[in-house]
C-alpha cells in the first residue's frame, strides 16, 4: 500500500511539473515575442502611440495563439506518455477482474512507472501460470478418481442387475477401490495443508535432531530397502535445526519410497552433512530414465514418469509435490540432479537457532 501511494504522488508531481513547465513555456514564448516585436516597431517603425498598442495587442493574440498550440501538443505527448501506462494497467485489471488473463502490456514507461508495469506484467503472467495448474490438477483429480469409482460402479451394477453374487472376493475389490480413493483424497488434503505455510507457523517447530530423524525413517524402510537394494551405503552427520520432525520424517519417506519404486541399479547412497547454507540430505540411486530437461516436473502434483502405467494409489503422483510444499514450509529448497538415469535427489534445510 505505502509502495502504491508512493508511485501515486509521482505521478501526481510529474503531472504537476508537467503543467508549470508548459505554462512558463507559455508566458516565456508570449513575453519574449512581445518584447522583441516592440524594438522592432520602435527602432525600425514610424508608428504613433495608439498605432504600436494596436499593432502589439495584434501581435500578442497571435502569438498567444500560436503558443497555447505548442505548448497544447507538448502538454499531450507528455501526459499521454505518462498516462497510456496507466490506462493499460487499469484495462488488464479489469479484464483480472473478469476473470480473463490480460495480454503483457507492452507500453514504454521508465522510473517507478516503469517498474510497476514490469511487476503487473509479472503478476498477469503468475496467474496465468496458476490458473493453468489449476486446471490441468482438476484434469488430474478426475482422471485419478475415474478408474476406481468406474470398477465401483460397475461392480456395484453387476450386482443389483444379478448378474453378480457378492462374494468376499469381490467385496475385498470393492473395499480396495474404497480406500484407493480414500488415499488420493487424504492426499490431496495433506498437500493442500502443507501448502498453506499459516498452518505450520514456525512457532509449530522444534530443535530436531537430523541425524536422528533420518535414522527412524531409514529403520521404518528397511526391510524394503534390504529387499530392493543389493547394497546400501549411508554417512549421515549430526545437525540441529529447527523444524517439524514428523512433516520431515514424511519428506523423507516420500522420497524413499519413490526411489524404491523407481531403481534400476540395486545401489543406494545416502549422505547427510551440513555445508555453508543448511543442512543437505543427498539420496543417489540409478533408476528409471528421467528427462534432465523435465527433472523440475516431478515435484509438480500429479506428475508421472510414464503415463501409460497402470495407476495405483501409491503412485497418484503426489509424494514428491508434498515433499516439496512441506520442504517449502521449512523455507528449505529440494531438487534432483540427473544425467538422466543415475539420479541424485537432494533436500536443504536451512539451520536456525531457537530464539
Amino acid at each position: 500500500m505505502r509502495r502504491i501511494k508512493s508511485m501515486a504522488n509521482l505521478l501526481l508531481s510529474k503531472l504537476v511539473a508537467i503543467n508549470s513547465v508548459v505554462i512558463l513555456l507559455v508566458i516565456m514564448l508570449a513575453g519574449i515575442s512581445v518584447k522583441d516585436y516592440a524594438c522592432f516597431l520602435v527602432n525600425h517603425e514610424q508608428v504613433t502611440g495608439a498605432q504600436l498598442v494596436d499593432t502589439l495587442n495584434s501581435f500578442l493574440i497571435k502569438v498567444s495563439v500560436v503558443a497555447f498550440v505548442i505548448a497544447g501538443l507538448l502538454h499531450y505527448f507528455s501526459v499521454k506518455r505518462i498516462v497510456n501506462p496507466v490506462k493499460a494497467m487499469a484495462s488488464a485489471a479489469n479484464q483480472v477482474k473478469t476473470g480473463n488473463i490480460p495480454p503483457k502490456i507492452d507500453v514504454p514507461a521508465s522510473g517507478e512507472l516503469g517498474e510497476l508495469v514490469t511487476n503487473f506484467n509479472a503478476m498477469t503472467e503468475t496467474l496465468s501460470v496458476v490458473q493453468t495448474r489449476r486446471e490441468e490438477m482438476l484434469r488430474d483429480i478426475a482422471h485419478e478418481l475415474r478408474t476406481p469409482l468406474t470398477n465401483i460402479n460397475g461392480y456395484l451394477e453387476a450386482l443389483h442387475n444379478g448378474v453378480l453374487k457378492g462374494d468376499e472376493e469381490l467385496f475385498g475389490s470393492l473395499l480396495d477401490e474404497s480406500r484407493r480413493i480414500t488415499r488420493i483424497v487424504d492426499l490431496i488434503a495433506e498437500l493442500d495443508a502443507w501448502s498453506q505455510e499459516s498452518h505450520f507457523p514456525e512457532k509449530q517447530f522444534e530443535e530436531i535432531n537430523m541425524k536422528q530423524v533420518l535414522a527412524e525413517s531409514l529403520a521404518a524402510f528397511h526391510l524394503k530397502l534390504s529387499d530392493r537394494f543389493g547394497s546400501f551405503s549411508q554417512q549421515i552427520d549430526h545437525a540441529s535445526i529447527l523444524g517439524h520432525k514428523d512433516g520431515l520424517k514424511q519428506v523423507l519417506a516420500n522420497l524413499l519410497q519413490n526411489i524404491i519404486d523407481y531403481d534400476t541399479g540395486g545401489h543406494l547412497a545416502i549422505k547427510g552433512q551440513q555445508d555453508a547454507e543448511g543442512y543437505r540430505v543427498t539420496f543417489t540411486h540409478e533408476g528409471t530414465y528421467i528427462d534432465p530437461e523435465k527433472k523440475e516436473l516431478i515435484f509438480e502434483r500429479f506428475y508421472r514418469l510414464e503415463e501409460s502405467r497402470s495407476t495405483k494409489a501409491e503412485g497418484a503422483g503426489l509424494g514428491l509435490a508434498i515433499a516439496k510444499s512441506i520442504i517449502d514450509a521449512h523455507h528449505g529448497t529440494i531438487g534432483l540432479d540427473t544425467d538422466g538415469h543415475h539420479h541424485s535427489f537432494w533436500i536443504r534445510i536451512p539451520t536456525r537457532s531457537i530464539s
